[in-house]
């Protein structure tokens, strides 16, 4: 005999599960218990949306199924942006949510919300288990549908009276088997061909890399066919590191706050090849004016998403990393060189921005140094802003990572999803780049930096106002500003810190910065640095 709750804390530690992040509450209670006897290390968050975007960080830095677990009503709800978060940048996910006891449902008792119901356009699949016989097929199959086709958050939700429901006899299945879920991963043969034809015939070719290709682990696969092919590439935000930034052939990010280069490189094109790329209204504001110029490849293991945002000609479905193989083995150099010699040209002619301040911290010069003095597999992880943007812009990626929630845009992801990423990569370089609105968004967080002794560092571009949206006001509202202003009622950012036992400093000039960036990347304990940075600074 066994609990649904038991059958629930087993299912994880069949499918290899170390770490979970939660928050508890009345209506979980029953797995909780079971899990004390567990090997499974459970990380308690200070507030439940910092759940998901610790599990969100850890699944994209080890390329497991992350797991976080909440009680009913507002613990499940307040999940909502965490599950949207991740759905939106196809991170995989299992959340497990408590629930009132099943006779009770629909009577609006308390701490009862309809979750499954409430986050149903923005996950991949959601349960409501009814009966804890079910419980092993419902896991095996959310974990298998959470890792495969295109990643995404899977939510099971478990009545009370479930975890505690008694069942005779059980097994964990070996596979799961879900009729009408079959995700296509090698690319039709057919298709390949003809995207091979198109790219011996263009002129002026470009690759462009999106999430997809970092979550099918395919960095090696796209740089073997952008080296052999001789086509430069371009990435959204989210694609961001699929191949050497240092290179030649990488123009950088494209999009409204992309780099000029990569742009007008995209707008020059005769043909596009997109690679897991969804291609938002961030990344290509105008899909229509590209494909009228351009004949569009697009590869992408979600047939939902070939020509949802831009018209394509080639549609290959299939996991890119697979796909990029097949095409490498084929493909040959020949982009004309004078198309070759005008991107280098684009890239020469547009250089960084920003110069050294002694008054203040220049965003964009500190974010090249750090890059600069961080080790080769250092995770970055950017919250949302202008910070967002000046990480984005300015670091180089080199056989690490670049963490951001690109789809959504939910400030308060950067340090619970630091957080997450340590655990899954402890003795790596982890840091947080957070603008002074997104850390107080999250810094209750600091709690549980401390009560698991992780030893993240935490930059926090300090200058008192909501910078994005305060350059909105000013362009396109006459500087009329409302809302925008942080400077009433802000901390000590640096004795805040202290008050947490972590070390921290203060830069006012781009020489104070770097040498403390340098103390801080030295130190083998968590740290935050916090610049000083001038309000007028732009975003790009």
């Amino acid at each position: 005999m066994a609990s649904g709750a038991e059958i629930m804390v087993k299912c994880l530690e069949n499918e290899d599960v170390h770490l979970v992040f939660g928050y508890p509450g009345a209506a979980i209670c029953p797995f909780y218990d079971c899990l004390i006897p567990s090997a499974i290390q459970h990380i308690l968050v200070r507030e439940e949306q910092n759940a998901a975007h610790m599990a969100n960080g850890y699944a994209r830095s080890c390329g497991k199924v992350g797991v976080c677990v909440v009680t009913s009503g507002p613990g499940a709800t307040n999940l909502i942006t965490g599950i949207a978060t991740a759905y939106m940048d196809s991170i995989p996910l299992v959340i497990i949510s408590g629930q009132v006891n099943s006779w009770l449902l629909g009577r609006d008792v308390f701490q009862e919300a309809d979750i499954t119901g409430a986050c149903e356009s923005f996950t991949k699949h959601s349960y409501l288990v009814k009966d804890a016989a079910d419980l092993p097929r419902i896991f095996k199959e959310a974990f298998h549908i959470a890792a495969t086709g295109r990643p995404g958050p899977v939510l099971i939700d478990v009545p009370c009276d479930v975890q505690n429901q008694k069942v005779k006899s059980w097994s964990y299945p070996e596979e799961a088997d879900i009729r009408g879920y079959k995700p296509r991963t090698q690319g039709h043969a057919l298709q390949v061909r003809k995207a091979l034809k198109a790219i011996e015939e263009a002129e002026r070719p470009i690759i462009c890399c999106g999430g997809g290709v970092v979550l099918a682990n395919a960095r090696e696969e796209m740089t073997a066919f952008a080296k052999k092919s001789g086509i430069p590439v371009c990435a959204t935000m989210m694609g961001i590191g699929v191949t050497p930034m240092n290179s030649d052939y990488y123009m950088g990010m494209i999009g409204m706050h992309g780099r000029t280069s990569a742009n007008l490189t995209m707008q020059q094109a005769d043909l596009v090849i997109l690679c897991g790329a969804r291609v938002g209204d961030r990344a290509v504001s105008a899909p229509q004016q590209i494909a009228e110029k351009a004949k569009i490849i697009h590869i992408d293991v979600d047939p939902a998403e070939i020509g949802k945002n831009m018209p394509v000609d080639i549609p290959i479905v299939g996991d890119v990393r697979q796909v990029l193989q097949s095409m490498t083995e084929q493909v040959t150099d020949t982009v004309p060189e004078a198309w070759k010699q005008k991107v280098l040209d684009y890239k020469n002619q547009f250089p960084p921005r920003g110069e050294p301040r002694e008054d203040s911290v220049e965003p964009r010069v500190f974010i090249r140094d750090l890059s600069a003095m961080m080790e080769e597999n250092a995770i970055l992880v950017a919250d949302v802003g202008q910070n967002q943007i000046w990480a984005a812009r300015n670091f180089n990626v080199k056989e690490g990572r670049f963490l951001t929630s690109g789809g959504l845009g939910t400030m308060g992801y950067a340090i619970p999803a630091a957080l997450g990423a340590k655990m899954a990569k402890p003795n790596r370089q982890v840091v947080a780049v957070c603008g002074d609105g997104s850390f107080q968004m999250a810094m209750c967080e600091l709690g549980t930096l401390i009560q698991n002794d992780t030893d993240i560092k935490i930059i926090i571009m300090q200058n008192g106002v909501l910078g994005m949206v305060k350059e909105v006001q000013d362009k396109q509202y006459g500087s009329r500003h409302i809302g925008t202003s942080l400077k009433d009622g802000a901390p000590d950012f640096v004795k805040l810190a202290e008050s947490y036992g972590i070390r921290a400093s203060l830069a006012c000039s781009n020489a104070q910065a770097k040498e403390q960036a340098k103390e801080m990347l030295q130190c083998s304990e968590p740290y935050i640095l916090v610049c000083r940075v001038d309000p007028a600074t732009p975003t790009i």
